[in-house]
C-alpha cells in the first residue's frame, strides 16, 4: 500500500483525552506499519475555548507517548486564507451560499416544524434555486455561509471499523461552512485540511459518524479525492459512561505524573479497541509490525484501571533501573525528598531494582525508596507486633556485629546467620522486627539486600530504637 497519511486533529480546549490518544495511536501505528506519514494537526478555530496551555499540553501528550509525527503541528487559524479561498470558489460554483436568517428566525423555524412533528432542519429560506426569488439582504445582519447539500440520494460509505454506513441527505440540512465572525466551522475546515494534507486515512471516535456525510459532499464538491474512515467505539468509564473532557476523563499527562511509563499506555490503549490474537503484551515495535486497520472492535471498551496498573507493572519490572532512578528521583522530590545528581546516578538505581518488583508505579517506588532517604515513622502496632522483649537482645547483637563487619550482602548475611544461631531463633524472628525498625514495615525484599542499600550509619541508629 502506497501514499499513506494519517493524522490526528486535537482541539485545543482541554488536555488529550484518553479516547484522542488511543486514536493518536491507531492513526500514528496504522502510518508506521505501512511506511506512511503520520500528521499533527491543531483544530483551534473554536477561539473562545482554544488556549495556549492546552496545546503545549496536547504537544507534551504526544512527545511522552513517543508519536512522533511527519508533518506538524498545523494551526487551523494559520490558514483562514486559505479556507476563504475555497469558500469563494464554492459560492462562485453555486455550491454554497449566503444565508442572513437570524437566531430568532431560525428558532422559530424549528420550534414550528417540530410542532408538526418534522425534523427541525433549515429551511432553506436563502437557498438559491432556479426561478426562486430571495428575500432582501436585510441592514445590519452579517450572514453566515451554508453549504447546498444534496437534497436527496444518500451517502454510502465502507468504513474502516463499521462496515457500510447509509445516511439519508434528507436527514442533514445545508450545513453553516463559515460563521458570522469568518471563522470557518469544523466539518468544512477539517474537510479543506484532510483534502491539502492528502490524508488518505482517518481514524477517529465514532460520534463523528454523523458529521461525515456532510463532509463527504463537501470532499464531492470539491472534487477531492475521499480519504477512507474509520470511526473507533467510545470508551467507557467506570460507571458505563463515556469518558469525555467534560466528565472528567483524565488526560495523559496526568498518568505520566501519576507514576505509569509511555510503554505501559501506548500497550493498554492499542488493547482498548483492538486485538492481535491473545497477546496482551506487546512492544511498540510489535504494534506497528501487526497493527494493518484489521481487528479493531465495533462496541465500546471499558477502562479499567486494574488493568492498566497490572500493564505498568509488567513494564515497570522490565525497565532499565537507570531510567527508573531519573523518574523516581521527580517522583521523591514531589514527597519532599531531593537526591543529589551522585545519588540518583549511583545508588537510586540499586534501590530501584531492589524494590521494583513490588510496585505498579513510580509513586509507588518512590514511596518506598523513600525509606532508605528520609526517616522512617514506625508503626506502632507493628513495633509491639515484632518488637518483644524477647528478640531485644538478638537486635542488640546484631546492630553490634554489624558496626564492624564488611558492609556487603553477604557479610550482613554471615552476621546474620550468627546471630540466629546464637539466640536460637529462626530467620522470621529476627527478620521481620529489624525490617520495622529499619524500614517501618515487615514485609520488605531480602534483609540483607535492604541492610547493605540502607547503609551502616542509617541501620545502627535504627536498630539502636528497638
Amino acid at each position: 500500500m502506497s501514499n499513506i497519511r494519517t493524522r490526528i486533529a486535537p482541539s485545543p480546549t482541554g488536555f488529550l483525552h484518553l479516547g484522542t490518544a488511543r486514536t493518536a495511536l491507531y492513526s500514528w501505528a496504522y502510518a508506521r506499519h505501512f511506511g506512511g506519514e503520520f500528521v499533527l494537526r491543531i483544530e483551534d478555530t473554536d477561539v473562545a475555548r482554544s488556549t495556549q496551555d492546552s496545546v503545549d499540553q496536547i504537544l507534551a501528550s504526544m512527545q511522552w507517548l513517543g508519536l512522533e509525527y511527519n508533518e506538524g503541528p498545523v494551526y487551523q487559524m494559520q490558514r483562514l486564507d486559505r479556507y476563504k479561498a475555497v469558500v469563494d470558489q464554492l459560492i462562485a460554483e453555486g455550491k454554497a451560499y449566503y444565508c442572513y436568517s437570524t437566531p430568532e428566525e431560525l428558532d422559530a423555524v424549528r420550534e414550528a416544524k417540530k410542532a408538526r412533528g418534522e425534523k427541525a432542519l433549515y429551511d432553506g429560506t436563502w437557498r438559491p434555486a432556479p426561478g426562486k426569488t430571495l428575500p432582501p439582504v436585510p441592514e445590519g445582519v452579517k450572514p453566515v455561509v451554508r453549504f447546498c447539500n444534496p437534497a436527496d440520494g444518500d451517502v454510502t460509505w465502507n468504513d474502516l471499523v463499521k462496515g457500510p454506513i447509509t445516511i439519508s441527505n434528507r436527514e442533514i440540512d445545508d450545513l453553516i461552512i463559515v460563521r458570522t465572525d469568518g471563522i470557518p466551522t469544523y466539518n468544512f475546515a477539517v474537510v479543506v485540511d484532510d483534502w491539502d494534507m492528502q490524508i488518505s486515512h482517518v481514524f477517529r471516535g465514532d460520534e463523528h459518524i454523523n458529521n461525515t456525510p456532510w463532509q463527504i459532499n463537501i470532499f464531492h464538491a470539491l472534487g477531492a479525492t475521499l480519504p477512507q474512515f474509520g470511526h473507533c467505539p467510545v470508551i467507557l468509564g467506570d460507571d458505563g459512561q463515556k469518558l469525555s473532557k467534560r466528565r472528567g476523563a483524565v488526560s495523559v499527562t496526568a498518568y505520566e505524573e501519576g507514576g505509569y511509563l509511555p510503554e505501559a499506555m501506548l500497550n493498554y490503549l492499542a488493547r482498548l479497541g483492538w486485538s492481535h490474537g491473545d497477546e496482551e503484551l506487546f512492544t511498540r515495535e510489535q504494534l506497528v509490525s501487526w497493527f494493518d486497520g484489521t481487528h479493531l472492535n465495533k462496541s465500546p471498551a471499558q477502562w479499567d484501571p486494574a488493568k492498566l496498573l497490572w500493564v505498568n507493572a509488567h513494564y515497570i519490572k522490565q525497565a532499565d533501573n537507570t531510567r527508573l532512578a531519573t523518574l523516581v528521583a521527580a517522583q521523591l522530590v514531589k514527597q519532599g525528598v531531593t537526591l543529589s545528581d551522585e545519588v540518583v546516578a549511583s545508588h537510586l538505581p540499586q534501590v530501584c531494582g531492589l524494590l521494583k518488583d513490588r510496585c505498579d508505579t513510580t509513586v509507588a517506588l518512590a514511596t518506598w525508596a523513600a525509606k532508605f532517604y528520609s526517616d522512617v515513622a514506625v508503626d506502632a502496632a507493628e513495633k509491639a507486633q515484632h518488637v518483644t522483649d524477647a528478640v531485644l537482645p538478638a537486635i542488640a547483637m546484631l546492630k553490634d556485629k554489624l558496626t564492624s563487619c564488611a558492609w556487603d550482602k553477604a557479610s550482613i548475611a554471615a552476621a546474620t546467620k550468627e546471630v540466629l544461631a546464637a539466640n536460637g531463633l529462626k530467620m522470621p524472628q529476627l527478620a521481620m522486627p529489624v525490617r520495622v525498625l529499619v524500614m517501618g514495615t515487615a514485609q520488605t525484599p531480602s534483609l540483607d539486600a535492604v541492610l547493605e542499600l540502607s547503609g551502616r550509619e542509617k541501620v545502627i541508629a535504627r536498630l539502636a530504637m528497638g
